[in-house]
């Protein structure tokens, strides 16, 4: 299956160095104490993702932000870094155009805020893949992801317990944070491999996930088994097939990533008055994503019924639990529904969606994504 079809599927990137010992201290912070309420931010209520077109005109931009606008839309999210280079200027990535720069004032001009889009935990550029082995996660088959990807060649996922690979995620993060006009900073893939895909996904790949197999299931690399065994006496390798059902090496795993955002991320954007949102999985236990006690300014968990075998009410029920979760951490950030247009291909398919997800406490919608936006959409919102 090649790239651009399997993200049709899955839909579904410096600090001074710190110390192991800081980054257990980080993760073991009492999350309340990291929270902030940023109440003060004007988020919008309609967001869309939007994918690069290379070549194309001002003029086209302009017409197709005009759409969006009329659409009801407030913010775009247009994907600038896919992990290999940018479509920015940054300081250590190959720069293919600077096209964030050339369309930020063009949305502008019609009052749609812009949401860089980043991907965070891959990382796909030939060089640092040289350069820098070492940076990359391993499963429980001891196979690191840069030369035994999971599923697809471009799942190449960095370490998350990783000090360097927290240095290089929050640089970019900083790249972005540093142009003065954009609103916000959008991070998706904040996470590990799938350890147990969604679904419908599965036949896809002639694969039956019915337990965490060791070849899906991240990160074991030799920073997070010290570090864990550093904590616990225990090296999680030893743990055998065991290893999932281990509470507290689970638990771990969850807080080396919500540590790459809550202690790297969050920070940088905030440094800079940027606001920063994640694009997040309803299944968050299969990625290692507690998002729920992540310190950002909104949600956008991506509820894309189609591949949870689920129809159109779940989205709702996916919402709720999310509110639920983010009041229980003391976290109550907004919710946005992610809706996966290929898979709401009627226009009252995705009123429906929308209603169901306002009803639920959602504070609006993002749509994935604008190539997928038909007329018929219009005036939905």
């Amino acid at each position: 299956m090649d790239k651009r079809k399997f993200l049709k599927l899955t839909a579904a990137t410096t600090l001074s160095l710190v110390t192991s010992s800081s980054f257990t201290s980080c993760q073991t912070k009492n999350v309340q104490k990291r929270i902030s309420t940023n109440s003060s931010k004007n988020l919008p209520k309609n967001w869309i993702w939007l994918r690069p077109k290379m070549g194309q005109s001002d003029d086209y931009w302009k017409a197709t932000f005009e759409r969006i606008k009329k659409a009801g839309i407030d913010a775009v999210l247009p994907q600038v870094y896919a992990s290999n280079e940018t479509l920015f200027d940054h300081p250590i990535l190959p720069v293919k155009e600077r096209w964030l720069e050339r369309i930020l004032p063009l949305a502008h001009a019609v009052d749609l805020q812009v949401h860089a889009w980043m991907w965070t935990m891959p990382l796909n550029n030939p060089d640092l893949l040289k350069q820098h082995p070492d940076w990359y996660s391993v499963n429980r088959n001891g196979e690191p992801a840069n030369t035994h990807p999971a599923y697809v060649n471009y799942y190449k996922f960095l370490c998350p317990c990783n000090e360097e690979v927290a240095e290089f995620v929050a640089g970019n993060v900083k790249a972005l944070a540093k142009i003065e006009d954009l609103d916000g900073i959008h991070l998706d893939y904040v996470r590990q491999p799938d350890v147990i895909l969604a679904e419908a996904l599965q036949p896809k790949y002639d694969i039956i996930q019915d337990k965490e197999y060791p070849q899906y299931d991240y990160p074991y690399s030799e920073n997070c088994r010290n570090q864990f065994k550093e904590k616990h006496g225990i090296d999680p390798m030893d743990l055998g097939d065991e290893a999932p059902q281990h509470e507290a090496w689970r638990q771990f795993r969850y807080d080396a990533v919500s540590n790459i955002v809550n202690n790297h991320c969050v920070p940088m954007a905030r440094k800079y008055d940027k606001v920063i949102s994640a694009a997040v999985f309803p299944n968050w236990e299969s990625v290692r994503q507690e998002w729920h006690q992540w310190d950002l300014d909104a949600f956008l968990p991506m509820l894309y019924q189609g591949f949870y075998n689920e129809n159109i009410d779940w989205i709702g029920a996916e919402v709720k639990k999310a509110k639920i979760r983010l009041a229980t951490a003391k976290n109550d950030k907004p919710v946005y529904s992610g809706l996966f247009l290929p898979h709401l291909k009627k226009a009252e398919d995705l009123k429906q969606a929308i209603a169901v997800s306002n009803a639920n406490g959602a504070s609006g919608v993002s749509f994935f994504g604008y190539g997928n936006f038909k007329d018929e959409y219009m005036g939905l919102l």
